[in-house]
């Protein structure tokens, strides 16, 4: 019979991760937690929620596992090639009058995103005075993603983003192909900064002209929300860019009356 996690349960394993390990996930969304631990428990075939709990608690490889489970890592690149099209058109022209550009890609999973700008900002002739910072909460998924090696099959998909962004390079330029692997080009990796930091718990480290955070506050509730937009204001310049995901919003937020969305895209400049 499949293990099913109730709530006070599942109350017993964020505190044992929050006190054994240091990592908070209180504040994430309920349902969508309990719905990927579930998950887990059914892959890996734990009898009894009680050796789930003790695994978790005493296996610290076993803990990298359910950390990388539980936070999404579902990305491509150019991933909603309109979004793209708008940055592209719209908002790199104005960083482009900043004598330099710091961007933020918050929760960069594998880094698909990262190069995906990288490539924005070198056919923009803005890379060189462009320095992307990459962060995570899960430090095996930052290594992925310094490597910038990624599947040969992925790459079509990826391409076809590419021309419907308004790329216009050939796309295959930008990487070196080896076997069924294809390893992107120094040049754009050498522009990348990747570090831990846990959007939870962690404070501002810099002062951005962009932030990047799309596809990962679904997963928090409304007050972690709260915390992580009073954040990303704190770490946003004046007439800085915020970036989030289709299905997320700045509206009805206690800083909402700071920026203004750009169009109808999921982009808010902030207002002086």
């Amino acid at each position: 019979m499949e293990v099913k996690l109730n709530e006070e349960e599942l109350g017993l394993l964020l505190n044992d991760l929050m006190e054994v390990h240091g990592y908070d996930f209180t504040s994430y969304a309920k349902a969508s937690l309990r719905r990927r631990v579930n998950r887990l428990m059914s892959l890996d075939k734990f009898p009894s929620f009680a050796e789930f709990r003790y695994k978790i608690k005493s296996d610290s490889s076993y803990l990298k596992r359910f950390v990388e489970e539980i936070t999404v890592n579902v990305t491509e690149m150019f991933r909603d090639p309109s979004f793209y099209a708008i940055l592209r058109t719209k908002i790199l022209p104005q960083l482009a009058t900043k004598p330099f550009i710091r961007i933020w890609h918050a929760g960069c999973a594998t880094g698909e995103e990262v190069y995906s700008m990288a490539i924005l900002l070198q056919e923009a002739k803005l890379l060189n005075k462009s320095l992307l910072y990459a962060t995570d909460i899960n430090p095996d998924v930052l290594e992925e993603a310094q490597k910038g090696i990624f599947q040969l099959n992925y790459m079509k998909q990826y391409s076809e983003n590419y021309v419907a962004s308004g790329g216009r390079e050939d796309f295959s330029s930008y990487y070196t192909a080896n076997y069924d692997r294809v390893i992107f080009k120094d040049q754009l990796r050498s522009r990348m900064i990747f570090a831990t930091h846990n959007l939870v718990s962690d404070s501002s480290f810099n002062e951005f002209q962009l932030i990047m955070c799309r596809n990962v506050l679904i997963y928090f509730d409304k007050d972690l929300q709260e915390r992580v937009f009073t954040l990303f204001d704190n770490s946003l310049e004046p007439l800085g860019f915020l970036a989030l995901g289709s299905k997320e919003t700045l509206r009805f937020s206690a800083i909402e009356s700071k920026f203004q969305q750009v169009k109808d895209q999921k982009i808010w400049k902030k207002i002086e």
